[in-house]
């Protein structure tokens, strides 16, 4: 068995945003001899998440909505009362985010199918970014065997 590990960094842009992460997690496996394994995509972030769902202009708005609506950025969070921590100067208020995130999922597992991801047509791998703007990293490891 072969197990290939890579980082892809994404530079985030503020507040709610989402991302298609595929072509850069294909351009990995293609870059491989892997033919039959799978993908783990893991986040080490806790105000970022990752689904598999369409990359499609409205829904990503509706996404975003919807998000906002289960954890309003505005309202009353005990995370947010810095002043009661010990943080670091430039710490957000961003419970939502954390919230958020908690909703979704932290990793995603597709399974490779003779050299292809076995994603389905409309389906693509997004990558949330729930607080931004920062540089965010993403581990991908690919396991499987050039059969």
């Amino acid at each position: 068995m072969i197990i290939i590990n890579q980082t892809i960094t994404v530079e985030t842009d503020p507040g709610i945003n989402i991302y298609n992460i595929t072509p850069q997690i294909k351009e990995i496996l293609t870059a491989s001899s892997i033919k039959n394994g799978q993908v783990i995509v893991f986040i080490r972030h806790t105000t970022t998440a990752l689904a598999i769902n369409e990359y499609e202009v409205r829904l990503l708005e509706d996404i975003k909505i919807h998000l906002q609506k289960l954890a309003p950025p505005n309202d009353k969070y005990l995370h947010n009362d810095l002043h009661l921590r010990d943080v670091p100067p430039d710490e957000p208020e961003n419970a939502h985010s954390h919230l958020m995130a908690m909703m979704l999922n932290n990793s995603e597992i597709i399974p490779i199918v003779n050299g292809e991801l076995a994603l389905g047509t409309y389906q693509s791998i997004l990558f949330f970014e729930l607080d931004g703007s920062r540089s965010r990293s993403i581990l991908v490891q690919i396991t499987g065997s050039e059969k």
